[in-house]
């Protein structure tokens, strides 16, 4: 009977598929042992119990995100999260650490980031889902103990820094059994109300288990769902709560939250002393520029100034002369001498053109006296013309002339006529 044989990669990529769908991301507890890290900066580990054990992977991305591997060392218990992942070069599957939290102290922490991880899947972290926190608010809803520190520490900051805003509060529980619904409770008030515009979630510092009812799913599910803008400031700086990661805005303190709300409105404040400082100023120049033009074109320092220009125009007329020197200011003399310059100097250039075209005349009356035909006829020549006046000027011409044709004979002192009667 013939079998198909799978190749042994063919094999292990298969579990591999099938492990890292299955397993994507587990929590795992034990002990630590094997612990080495790799000149890469990776760390590889076994994490085992009484009856198994897993090869464990850290690489070192992860390890710069957790610090805590630092100090760990063979037998301490930690708690590991990451997925299952198979080494198909050995055939081999072992968990990819992507946090480390020890195990004595890491249930709550565990349970934190179980919860974190399902919400941030569902999209209620999302950046692109939060609210605009609105810059001048008229009424701002806040929710907390009613005789807390954070209370206080926001109503004083808020009222030094707020020109106007109703502030309401919604006392609740944020510590212990039954912190989660009141707080639940009070957000819905304060969707209620009407005209509020923004809703501050806040209490103190404190320790995981004192903030823990922070990390209520339905509490973080209610601030999601909330229509009205919520403000999460509890804690400390570095408590981090999962309505933190809800609200629409996170700070790191209750003093923090009334800065950010109130700080549109110092801003505008300080631009209004500005404005009105230099408003006075500017008030102030005007002031002193309408005084200098009033004084300045008073009627009567009009009537100075004019005065003295009068003056001083008088005072220039009197040194002019313009009487005594009508003829220089005018300037006739120089233009009759500059006339006289012109009309001798044309009277010169005509004379000069006279003569040279005398001249050219007496050569042109030489030419045509040497090229007369009567003076070379009177040297014993003439010639002889057809009766229509056309010169006969060689033999050819007079050979085509019919016998019987009277021609004319041109002497220098008049013609002749004669027949032709031969050939």
């Amino acid at each position: 009977m013939d079998y198909e044989a799978a190749s042994v990669s063919d094999l292990v990529s298969s579990i591999k598929n099938l492990l890292e769908e299955e397993f994507q991301e587990v929590f795992v507890q034990g002990e630590v042992t094997n612990l080495s890290p790799s000149a890469a900066g990776h760390w590889y580990f076994t994490l085992s119990d009484e009856a198994a054990c897993i090869s464990c992977a850290l690489f070192k991305g992860d390890a710069l995100r957790n610090p805590l591997i630092r100090s760990l060392k063979d037998g301490d218990k930690i708690i590991v999260l990451g997925p299952v992942s198979v080494y198909q070069k050995r055939g081999s599957f072992q968990l990819l650490a992507k946090r480390i939290l020890p195990a004595g102290a890491g249930q709550l922490k565990l349970q934190f980031e179980k919860l974190k991880a399902k919400l941030s899947q569902e999209g209620l972290f999302d950046l692109e889902k939060k609210k605009n926190i609105p810059k001048f608010p008229k009424r701002i809803a806040v929710i907390t103990a009613e005789h807390g520190a954070a209370l206080q520490d926001f109503l004083n900051v808020y009222k030094r820094r707020c020109l106007w805003c109703d502030i309401i509060i919604i006392p609740a529980l944020v510590q212990g059994d039954g912190a989660a619904k009141s707080l639940i409770s009070g957000i819905k008030k304060a969707e209620a109300l009407e005209g509020v515009e923004s809703i501050v979630l806040t209490r103190g510092g404190g320790s995981l288990e004192d903030l823990w009812a922070f990390n209520d799913e339905e509490l973080v599910r209610t601030i999601y769902k909330c229509a009205i803008p919520v403000i999460s400031a509890v804690g400390h700086e570095v408590d981090y709560s999962l309505s933190d990661y809800a609200a629409d805005l996170r700070c790191e303190t209750p003093t923090a939250a009334a800065e950010t709300l109130s700080q549109p409105q110092t801003e505008l404040q300080a631009r209004i002393h500005f404005c009105q400082t230099h408003l006075k100023s500017d008030l102030f120049k005007l002031h002193q520029r309408v005084e200098l033009i009033t004084h300045k074109f008073h009627p009567r320092e009009m009537i100075n100034i004019i005065s003295q220009k009068v003056q001083r125009a008088e005072k220039s007329l009197s040194q002019i002369r313009l009487l005594d020197r009508v003829e220089e200011l005018i300037g006739i003399n120089e233009a009759a001498q500059r006339v006289d310059e012109l009309q001798m100097r044309q009277m010169h250039a005509m004379s000069i053109k006279m003569n040279g075209v005398s001249e050219k005349i007496k050569r042109f009356e030489h030419v045509l006296t040497a090229l007369n035909p009567k003076l070379v006829l009177k040297r014993g020549y003439s010639f002889v013309k057809a009766q229509e006046g056309k010169v006969i000027p060689s033999v050819e011409q007079f050979n085509k002339i019919p016998l019987g044709t009277k021609l004319t004979l041109q002497f220098h002192d008049g013609q002749g006529i004669v027949t032709k009667e031969v050939e």
